[in-house]
């Protein structure tokens, strides 16, 4: 299958609990439709047996096409390199390997593109998650909206359909700290949202922990917007406002009202927590900005392939 109309590319990690019901609905698909698909798996480091059921599922079925990272890179950049690896003419759909994006509603997404979009994502309107990570990833994408200097839609991930001039463009951005979603509002085109009801996994348990999540939700913030850099200024600004305030405030105690002015022991304290506070607060923003330079200009490659198998045939990177 050398120039398919659709690649799926799925990203995946320790997924072997999950693996045969993906495989058995992604076949079902192709089966069921006149559209060439061919499906890029990208093992990220799995741990499990995910790579074993990759290499004898891609040397049975030449429609799987198997991207296999020299360790784990992190999903946004496993999804960039099976981006980079796709081959689908049309466009290029990215689903999570749990089954959370149903690969069934590519024909939906087709239709659309047909009919002119270049990006169509998913929004999310319903979850199957906790109460408690539904409201923290209610209230994250209605903040992020209003201090990202672009438009990203609510509740949107990166399950979505992109047209082939799309993924080509985000395949030449270079960003290390990738936040996929934001990339793909940032370079345009014609897009749309289709809401859909997010199931829950198809087995086993989430690969993707508080800590991941909090690193991604940073970079879609520090990545895209330029305000927490300049609420440094804004708390420069108010510090030094507060402190003239209560320097004027003693002066007419003193010299106007002739009330002796102890130096107190609670002032002082408030003084210093509150200028250490900012201190620490425009430190740890500016670390932000900082941390991710570092890493851009080291100039590493995204990702590393050490392998591949492509229409049937293992190839060494």
């Amino acid at each position: 299958m050398s120039n398919p109309q659709v690649s799926i590319v799925a990203p995946l990690y320790n997924e072997e609990e999950s693996f045969g019901i993906l495989v058995d609905r992604l076949t079902k698909l192709m089966d069921s439709t006149s559209l060439s698909i061919e499906i890029v798996l990208v093992n990220d480091g799995s741990k499990d047996k995910t790579e074993e059921l990759m290499r004898v599922i891609a040397l049975r079925d030449k429609r799987f096409h198997c991207v296999f990272l020299s360790r784990n890179f992190g999903h946004q950049l496993a999804l960039s390199a099976g981006m980079a690896a796709a081959r689908g003419t049309e466009a290029i759909m990215c689903i999570d390997g749990d089954l959370q994006d149903p690969p069934e509603l590519l024909g939906e997404f087709y239709k659309l593109y047909q009919q002119g979009y270049d990006v169509i994502y998913a929004v999310r309107k319903n979850r199957k998650e906790g109460w408690l990570l539904k409201a923290m990833f209610h209230y994250y994408y209605r903040i992020q909206k209003k201090l990202v200097n672009i438009d990203i839609a609510l509740d949107s991930g990166d399950f979505a359909l992109l047209s082939r001039s799309v993924v080509n463009v985000m395949n030449q951005l270079p960003e290390e700290s990738r936040y996929l979603r934001g990339l793909r509002s940032w370079v345009g085109f014609k897009q749309i949202g289709y809401e859909y009801d997010r199931p829950e996994r198809a087995a086993g348990e989430t690969k993707y922990p508080i800590s991941k999540r909090i690193k991604i939700a940073l970079n879609g913030i520090f990545n895209f917007s330029e305000l927490p850099i300049r609420l440094i200024t804004n708390l420069g600004i108010a510090t030094v406002a507060i402190a003239l305030i209560y320097f004027v405030y003693t002066l007419i105690k003193k010299f106007v009202l002739g009330v002796e002015v102890a130096e107190g022991f609670t002032g002082l304290m408030f003084t210093i927590i509150l200028f250490s506070g900012v201190q620490l607060l425009s430190l740890g923003i500016i670390g932000e900005y900082v941390s991710r330079i570092f890493f851009q200009v080291k100039g590493r490659p995204l990702f590393i392939v050490k392998e591949k198998i492509v229409d049937g045939q293992l190839i060494k990177e």
